[in-house]
């Protein structure tokens, strides 16, 4: 192994470098659609010369984007965007094998976090992507001066796409910013099937609990809350949802859900999920009337959507019964289980999304990555969805590489469906 070591890097361990590379091999098998765009960007360069900083999860599939950026030009720069859902031989891999700065440890501590954010900034980005925002709500808040340098951002979380709204009502969202969360081959598939089954993975492995029979409270019926119920159900469990949300209600209803407010159900579950993106979901007055040894845990992008504040002040004692898994022993004698820390639990306990609906996500930031600097200039400050053509390319490419052939339209239906005059 030849390592790099003139590459500024901040992770835990290089000597990994080899088994990292491995599992990045392995991924890679199930994302052809990444492994094209790849290819056309080391015969075009597209963002030859710019600065890119990515916030993301370093897992083997984020690692096929920053090759696949690197290959395209950028002079890329990686930070982790949760301290437990880095794969430290990954992180050290790309440092390696690949001479991409990485600033990403596996279980880092808040202050280090920050610190990595300002040394992003520090490589004064000219794109970021981020997952939750937190780079760019830095750059606007800390370093106006540098807003002169930035093309714009990328954005595949809920939880960043809310920040971003609530930037732009602000009027402080002086810069494009793609929607990537929004893409139909992102959100149908990455936040439903990916979040669905990945999150049932870090719970399994965190507890080895037999879902089975229990009764598992989804709160959040968006796209991330439907996979979860979805597999829930899958695996045997009685589920209830919670929402705010009149519409996505009737619809959890409709597909033969329970539905009722979190006061309600919390004395009724025995596991609970959130994945709303939004803060304390599940408060003190509902670890309240928890049964005895309930399970609690989270999906959403940051760890607030659990106020475990409020259960510290409630315990007399906590002890990490099983990886990942923390008793939180109640005064009045019961215990609530906390898994992952409250955050993540899909990547916190397990690997995260399974790299074939990655292949997809990534895609869509890759992509929108070069339509930003194609479009330097012309675009104008605010939100912006995904060009339909791009996200239709990523699904034919898809289907291409899954062996799935589409009808096309005759001659006479393309006329039909472009005419007026034609009725029954």
């Amino acid at each position: 192994m030849t390592t790099t070591t003139h590459v500024k890097h901040d992770v835990k361990d290089l000597s990994l470098a080899d088994q990292g590379k491995q599992r990045i091999d392995w991924a890679g098998r199930e994302m052809p659609v990444l492994s094209q765009i790849q290819d056309r960007f080391a015969q075009e360069t597209p963002l030859a010369g710019i600065r890119l900083v990515a916030c993301c999860h370093v897992t083997t599939e984020t690692a096929h984007l920053a090759i696949a950026l690197k290959a395209a030009g950028a002079d890329a720069l990686l930070i982790a965007s949760n301290p437990l859902s880095t794969q430290d031989d990954v992180a050290a891999s790309l440092v390696v094998h690949h001479g991409i700065s990485v600033y990403a440890q596996r279980g880092e501590d808040n202050a280090t976090y920050h610190r990595h954010v300002q040394i992003a900034l520090d490589h004064k980005p000219n794109i970021i992507i981020d997952d939750g925002s937190d780079v760019v709500a830095t750059l606007v808040q800390e370093r106006q001066h540098q807003l002169a340098d930035l093309i714009g951002t990328t954005e595949e979380t809920t939880t960043g796409i809310v920040r971003l709204r609530a930037m732009f009502n602000d009027g402080v969202l002086t810069f494009p910013a793609m929607n990537v969360n929004d893409a139909d081959t992102k959100h149908f598939f990455d936040n439903r099937y990916g979040t669905g089954q990945s999150t049932l993975d870090g719970i399994i492995r965190a507890t080895n609990v037999l879902l089975a029979g229990k009764t598992i409270v989804v709160a959040g019926y968006g796209w991330c809350g439907k996979g979860t119920a979805l597999r829930a159900r899958g695996m045997g469990a009685n589920v209830i949802v919670t929402e705010i949300d009149p519409v996505r209600a009737i619809e959890a209803t409709m597909d033969g859900f329970r539905v009722m407010p979190m006061a309600l159900a919390a004395s009724q579950g025995d596991i609970f999920i959130t994945v709303t993106g939004n803060k304390h979901v599940i408060r003190a007055e509902h670890f309240e009337v928890m049964k005895d040894g309930a399970m609690v845990c989270n999906s959403g992008h940051f760890d607030i959507e659990l106020d475990l504040k409020s259960l510290r002040d409630m315990a007399s004692e906590v002890k990490q019964v099983r990886n990942f898994t923390e008793e939180y022993r109640l005064k009045t004698g019961k215990s609530v289980v906390v898994l992952g820390e409250g955050r993540l639990v899909n990547l916190a306990a397990a690997e995260g999304h399974p790299s074939a609906v990655m292949d997809m996500s990534f895609a869509n930031q890759a992509l929108a990555c070069e339509y930003l600097v194609k479009n330097r200039g012309v675009l104008e400050p605010g939100l912006h969805s995904i060009p339909t053509e791009l996200d239709q390319e990523i699904a034919r490419l898809k289907l291409q590489a899954m062996g799935i052939a589409l009808d096309t339209l005759t001659p006479e239906q393309v006329e039909y469906v472009n005419s007026w005059t034609m009725g029954t």
